[in-house]
């Protein structure tokens, strides 16, 4: 089969031959159509720290077509388009995940191939009102926005919720996620334009978080928030703690500002706040995450789709900050 294979000298990815997985009992073989970028990934390929003797497929996110199952699988069937799970080995703690937890990609063969050959358990059928390249960009980045919203931020109806940096996957599945489950969302981004379309996509409102004054700015608008989903930490991670209502909670997935300097440890305590970081989740949550997809017909926002063949320059554009939702990669076009 054809692979996008890390090249461990120079960190680019190229298009290589290799051999098609084995399958288990049970296991079963699915024909990718599409996969799509993480943040994970990149940050893989920035700090240059995969290293194996064999070849390194990378890929979280992917949907396909079941090509075969292995004896010991019976709910599924050639044929099916499925969907796949990538936190794997998560443990038996709903917790916090176990010492063997593994995100799929690295040290086991990723997506970004034209075949994978995965435990049973990781796959699920694809919701039918999705195309391939959207239930692609559906895995790692809704699972992180899910529990993040419902599990660490104890979402409940009619809460006012905070989305901070919106733009990226997860942020946009979390601002979905709870504008459809009865949420009062606002979002920070620091370009204009990705306010603008948030706001088409039902937040309630939002501002630029290069402003001097954006958390004034926020204030009013709302008397606080009851949940912020934050991907960031940094400086400005001092103002959602003014940000957040008496009670509040504060979920934290991501570093992309740098680290958390200068908290006020009297308003924490005084407002009775909660942080909770966080981090991908385990199988009842992404199940829990698919069925509120399908039963509300949510719709991943695809920033743009690329062949297997431009995945560096894919890969480029999301170092640059510029995308506003996934970036998909069609597995199924690979060049022969």
């Amino acid at each position: 089969m054809k692979a996008i294979i890390l090249n461990q000298k120079t960190y680019k990815l190229e298009i290589k031959d290799v051999g098609q997985p084995t399958l288990s009992k049970s296991d079963v073989l699915i024909r990718l159509k599409a996969s799509s970028l993480n943040h994970h990934e990149l940050w893989s390929l920035k700090d240059m720290d995969l290293k194996s003797d064999s070849n390194i497929i990378m890929g979280s996110d992917g949907a396909g077509i079941i090509e075969e199952v292995g004896s010991a699988v019976n709910h599924l069937r050639k044929g099916d388009e499925v969907i796949i799970n990538p936190s794997i080995n998560w443990g038996s703690d709903e917790r916090v995940q176990s010492q063997k937890y593994e995100i799929l990609g690295f040290p086991k063969q990723g997506t970004f191939a034209e075949y994978i050959s995965i435990d049973h358990q990781y796959v699920y059928p694809k919701p039918e009102h999705l195309s391939f390249e959207e239930a692609a960009a559906v895995p790692l980045a809704g699972l992180t926005a899910y529990r993040a919203l419902f599990t660490r931020g104890e979402f409940e109806s009619k809460n006012t919720v905070l989305i901070t940096g919106i733009g990226g996957g997860a942020a946009l599945f979390a601002l979905s996620f709870a504008v459809a489950s009865g949420a009062e969302v606002y979002i920070t981004s620091g370009n204009q334009n990705k306010i603008s379309k948030a706001l088409n996509f039902g937040a309630k409102g939002g501002v630029n978080y290069k402003d001097d004054n954006w958390s004034a700015e926020l204030l009013d608008k709302v008397n606080g928030f009851d949940i912020i989903i934050d991907s960031a930490a940094g400086i400005g991670f001092t103002e959602l703690i003014e940000l957040a209502k008496p009670g509040g909670r504060i979920v934290l997935f991501g570093r992309t500002a740098g680290n958390i300097l200068n908290l006020n440890p009297k308003t924490i305590f005084w407002k009775q706040l909660s942080i909770h970081g966080t981090s991908m989740g385990n199988n009842e949550e992404f199940k829990k995450m698919i069925n509120l997809i399908s039963s509300q017909k949510i719709h991943p926002v695809i920033d743009s789709v690329y062949s297997a063949q431009e995945i560096n320059s894919a890969f480029d554009k999301m170092d640059r900050g510029e995308q506003f939702g996934k970036i998909v990669i069609k597995m199924d076009e690979f060049m022969t």
